[in-house]
């Protein structure tokens, strides 16, 4: 596997097991991605402190969103990140902080959850964001918030996908897609540009 997606919004993770499952992951070259809930902050900051090499933010509905987060988790001059000392991507060791805070910044992935129409309609300024590197159409909350819960590949869902796949082509961003398990709709996403 390339990684591995480590769910504490719906999952039953804390941050010290997260922590440990990205110590895991990071010893067999799996990179460890968490989501956590959509104003957990702190908790995104933790995990990244300790071995998550990318976070995915649910509910991400404005710009506004997009640059809080992007500003969080990366350093300065990028965002506001704090820096603790020696953290896992280091060993803990105390590396040279500028060098060392430069090249997490690089390499650290940060998803927007794309889950009501609101989000759809701001994809395109969501997409253009500093620091975000994803959009990921929340598919399950996104057809709910639409009042079609569970209509996975009905028409305002296709257009939604070619609204958020073109801001991302846009603006070099990848798009993705969640809560799509059936071949048909998989097929279609994928083959518009979904990864």
């Amino acid at each position: 596997f390339d990684w591995l997606f480590i769910d504490m919004e719906h999952g039953a993770f804390s941050v010290h097991e997260a922590t440990q499952l990205c110590f895991a992951s990071r010893t067999t070259g799996i990179s460890p991605i968490v989501r956590v809930c959509t104003a957990a902050l702190d908790d995104g900051t933790h995990a990244l402190d300790n071995g998550a090499q990318g976070l995915v933010i649910p509910h991400v509905d404005t710009p506004a969103q997009a640059k809080r987060i992007a500003q969080a988790f990366r350093y300065p001059p990028r965002g506001t990140r704090s820096w603790g000392g020696g953290i896992a991507q280091f060993g803990f060791q105390p590396p040279p902080v500028a060098a060392a805070q430069a090249q997490i910044n690089s390499e650290t992935l940060i998803v927007a959850m794309i889950e009501t129409a609101a989000a759809v309609a701001n994809a395109d300024a969501i997409a253009g964001t500093d620091g975000i590197d994803c959009l990921l159409i929340g598919t399950s909350d996104l057809t709910a918030d639409m009042g079609i819960s569970g209509q996975m590949g009905h028409e305002r869902v296709q257009a939604a996908y070619r609204a958020v796949i073109d801001a991302c082509k846009k603006h070099g961003k990848y798009p993705g897609m969640g809560g799509i398990y059936d071949e048909e709709n998989a097929r279609r996403y994928v083959s518009w540009g979904c990864q």
